[in-house]
């Protein structure tokens, strides 16, 4: 069974791991984002006074770390090949490194858009900047306004690239997780 590959994207804080992990409670396969090991590997002693914005700021070598991001999410694209459920769900996908990347003023290796067209997602899920819920914290170090930008630089980048976002409406969990799981149905029909 090939599996429908359906990326879950938005703006930092917007809700998507709390979504993910109801999804995953749900009985879907979900790969988890792997940014947060790597900004909480890359601070390793930087003062919290020092840190800019986003690990893209603080590294050492962005180049590196971005490589080693697009990597990892190519690694859970490719792992997806090994998923026999009909829907598999991803914590962001390929295109977000570039949505970055252009977001904090850094040209994305042409390598990078190469592997976003040849490793295509089936459906992109954004959620919207929401600033009742959003909290900064040790590895989420935009501020809101940051937040948005970053959202649209996602939308921007998801639409780029031929994806049609679907929009995840504001809301309790129950009701965003039955918003997912009625749009993924009805489109999969």
């Amino acid at each position: 069974m090939k599996s429908k590959r359906i990326v879950v994207t938005g703006g930092p804080g917007t809700g998507k791991t709390v979504l993910i992990s109801s999804l995953e409670n749900d009985g879907y396969h979900c790969f988890h984002e792997v940014i947060r090991t790597m900004t909480l590997d890359a601070l390793g002693d930087v003062s919290l006074e020092d840190q800019l914005v986003n690990p893209i700021d603080f590294v050492k070598d962005a180049k590196s770390f971005n490589d080693e991001l697009i990597n990892a999410r190519l690694k859970h694209f490719e792992n997806g090949n090994n998923i026999n459920k009909k829907h598999v769900f991803y914590d962001r996908g390929l295109p977000d490194v570039i949505a970055y990347m252009n977001y904090f003023g850094q040209s994305p290796e042409p390598r990078y858009a190469d592997l976003c067209s040849k490793n295509r997602y089936d459906e992109v899920l954004i959620l919207p900047p929401w600033k009742e819920i959003y909290v900064q914290d040790n590895e989420r170090m935009e501020n809101f306004e940051q937040a948005c930008g970053i959202h649209e630089q996602l939308e921007n980048t998801y639409i780029q690239l031929g994806y049609k976002p679907v929009e995840v409406p504001f809301g309790t969990i129950e009701n965003r997780l039955q918003f997912v799981i009625d749009h993924i149905n009805g489109a999969s029909e």
